[in-house]
């Protein structure tokens, strides 16, 4: 397997890549959604990087060339970008009066990831996105982590019209709420855009790989979860059959979920062995659905080396990256916490003769 690292926007620069490089990565999953990141899990800085502002059209070719340039430089290769921009694919979410225009678009972003080089499109599909956590002193020694509580965490408050995610594409729609999206619609919706999206990814070279739903709750503010128990990653599967149709597998997200004949053993091993992994977020926690808490890799309720080692017997040789992980108390929080979890992984993974370097 292979060893990566999660780097938002702002923090694509040669330094992040050069302590990426450092603490043993050898491949980058870039996002370029930073209103996606949320707080304390990443440095505030967001002077240089590749590209401070966010576009409102399709990445072209030249930047997405441009960046994979940029992580070459540094000696690691960019295998995957993580989440279409809601900008130019709200009303494919939504169903909204612009949706086959927008796939269009979504076509278009594709076949340039394609053409620049770049073997992913990490993507989540869901209307209300990731939303909910707080941040709290749960990790070992009480480092600032992630979590949440459906008793205890923020109101689920309706999405506004002109909102989706976490995040106002249109500020001067209309007053007025997002009206709730059943699951048979979000499941609609999701089908028609594999249908455009994943022939478009083949020709291109792409694999297409879907997040699954964090946090994994029946509903959002209102609006259907797509993937938020580990076997519904079956059906997103079988909508189109195709190695470009994958999944992100989000190791924490799944093992934050009420199993239902799946844990997350068991989807490590359905899922690899049927080469359905575009990449793996690499995490532990302590509890699921609807308490949990996002905790250091080495003290969750995951055995994290007998994952790797699923992982390696299903014949999974793909890129393996931390997510997010705890704070650490010291100058550079983010970078210490990432450093402590990049090791681990790379220790574990070489003490199993699975690690790719």
């Amino acid at each position: 397997m292979k060893l990566g690292l999660g780097l938002y926007r702002h923090m694509l620069t040669p330094d992040n890549l050069r302590f990426a490089r450092q603490a043993g990565a050898t491949h980058i999953v870039a996002h370029l959604t930073d209103y996606f990141a949320d707080g304390p899990r990443i440095p505030d800085a967001r002077d240089g990087g590749w590209g401070v502002t966010l576009p409102k059209a399709p990445w072209s070719v030249a930047e997405l060339t441009a960046l994979r340039e940029l992580v070459e430089s540094e000696g690691l290769r960019l295998h995957a970008l993580e989440n279409f921009d809601p900008a130019f694919w709200h009303d494919v979410l939504l169903d909204g009066p612009r949706r086959d225009e927008q796939l269009e678009t979504v076509a278009q972003v594709i076949c340039n990831v394609g053409a620049a080089g770049i073997p992913v499109m990490g993507y989540n599909f869901s209307v209300a996105g990731v939303w909910g956590h707080v941040t709290g002193p749960w990790a070992r020694g009480g480092a600032e982590s992630v979590g949440f509580s459906a008793a205890n965490g923020p109101e689920q408050h309706p999405l506004r019209n002109g909102e989706v995610w976490n995040m106002t594409f249109d500020p001067d729609a209309p007053a007025g709420e997002v009206p709730p999206t059943s699951d048979e619609a979000l499941w609609s919706r999701l089908e028609r855009f594999l249908t455009a999206a994943v022939p478009v990814a083949e020709a291109a070279g792409v694999r297409l790989a879907l997040h699954p739903d964090d946090p994994p709750l029946e509903t959002i503010r209102g609006h259907a979860r797509l993937v938020n128990r580990p076997s519904k990653y079956r059906r997103v599967l079988d909508v189109v059959p195709s190695r470009a149709n994958a999944i992100e597998f989000c190791q924490g997200t799944i093992a934050e979920m009420v199993p239902d004949g799946l844990d997350v053993y068991g989807a490590i091993s359905e899922y690899a062995a049927r080469d359905a992994i575009g990449y793996v977020h690499f995490r532990n926690v302590r509890g699921t659905v609807p308490e949990y808490h996002e905790v250091f890799v080495d003290e969750g309720q995951v055995d994290m080396q007998r994952c790797l080692r699923l992982y390696a017997e299903a014949g999974y040789d793909g890129v393996v990256i931390p997510d997010h992980t705890p704070q650490m108390t010291c100058a550079a929080p983010w970078h210490a916490g990432m450093a402590y979890a990049l090791g681990w992984i790379r220790a574990s993974l070489a003490a199993i003769g699975a690690l790719d370097s």
